[in-house]
């Protein structure tokens, strides 16, 4: 079951441009967020949810596990592989596709898919988030979203190491 979903949502980024591309020819609107989600929890879940619904179809950018590294978010990170995280993400309906990106910043992937909003945290001023220039110069949107307070993936595992 979980294998065959996702095969249907984890997809190519030239896979996810041809759809999205003929979405966008019939009005939807694309949204795009990206993230690591390395251990996934309440705030993700709320997160993702209210990405969601700044528009009709939402690509999720995950990082693989070498762009995690590259991120030095911790010494043993990400905790689950790229694989593991994609299949829990996949399970929610909220995310319609999701394509890895190997680079720090998925820039180029956004600059590739050309969405209509971006969304990341609002950790983040909008004009500090990677592709805010590409959409702005399209007239797409760029929104932040408050987390959820009390949840974080590094607070979970300073938890379980206590």
């Amino acid at each position: 079951m979980f294998h065959a979903l996702l095969k249907t949502k984890l997809q190519s980024k030239e896979a996810v441009l041809k759809h999205t591309s003929a979405l966008q020819a019939l009005g939807k609107k694309i949204v795009f967020t990206n993230g690591c989600f390395d251990i996934l929890h309440p705030g993700h879940v709320d997160y993702l949810c209210q990405a969601r619904d700044s528009g009709d179809f939402m690509v999720l950018g995950l990082n693989t596990d070498a762009s995690v590294r590259k991120l030095n978010k911790a010494p043993n990170r990400p905790v689950n592989d790229e694989t593991s995280r994609a299949l829990v993400l996949a399970g929610l309906a909220c995310i319609d596709t999701i394509v890895l990106f190997e680079e720090e910043t998925p820039y180029e992937l956004i600059k590739f898919l050309q969405p209509d909003v971006l969304v990341k945290g609002d950790d983040y001023k909008p004009e500090q988030i990677a592709g805010y220039d590409i959409l702005i110069a399209k007239g797409g949107e760029v929104k932040t979203i408050p987390f959820l307070k009390g949840y974080s993936t590094t607070s979970l595992i300073n938890k379980i190491r206590q």
